[in-house]
């Protein structure tokens, strides 16, 4: 049981330490890109921000809709699911405080990635009702450096909880 609790303690320093501070350059571009990516793409169905941060190898997991396989699918999933009738139903989605951790990834000494995860909470409106709470999940984002930009390259949402 000790050597149990050790390697637990030893395991949570580690990814402690791993984290970069939220102070850094790389934790402020990347909580930008979260930004983007929902409070601009996904919470007013904007497409542009999905097409210039997503790499063209993108894949998406979620844990009640499935795997999409490509870059292409999700945007048209996208524009032809919760995006179809914005007059008619609204989806929002909002980063949970302080839940945002950010880790390198890193190849003989150079960044090439990043792990991205939190926690995020959506919301619906129907029409002519009053927003709602949706459920709450976890995600977790990996960001690859493309080309000196960082484009996702894997997004996983799980985890979902109803309210």
């Amino acid at each position: 049981m000790k050597k149990f609790i050790f390697i637990l303690t030893i395991l949570f320093c580690t990814m402690a330490i791993g984290q970069v501070e939220r102070s850094s350059e790389l934790y402020s571009q990347l909580e930008k890109k979260d930004s983007l990516l929902f409070n601009v793409g996904f919470n007013n169905c904007t497409m542009s921000p999905f097409e210039e941060l997503l790499s063209e190898d993108f894949e998406f997991y979620h844990d009640k809709g499935g795997i999409t396989n490509s870059k292409a699918e999700f945007i048209q999933n996208f524009k032809e699911g919760l995006c179809k009738s914005p007059t008619t139903y609204q989806s929002r989605r909002e980063l949970v405080a302080k839940s945002l951790e950010v880790f390198e990834l890193k190849r003989n000494g150079e960044i090439y990635g990043a792990i991205q995860k939190g926690t995020h909470r959506f919301f619906e409106k129907h029409a002519n009702k009053d927003e709602t709470v949706g459920n709450i999940a976890r995600f977790t984002h990996l960001w690859l450096l493309e080309n000196n930009e960082w484009k996702l390259a894997r997004a996983l949402s799980y985890d979902h909880l109803d309210p």
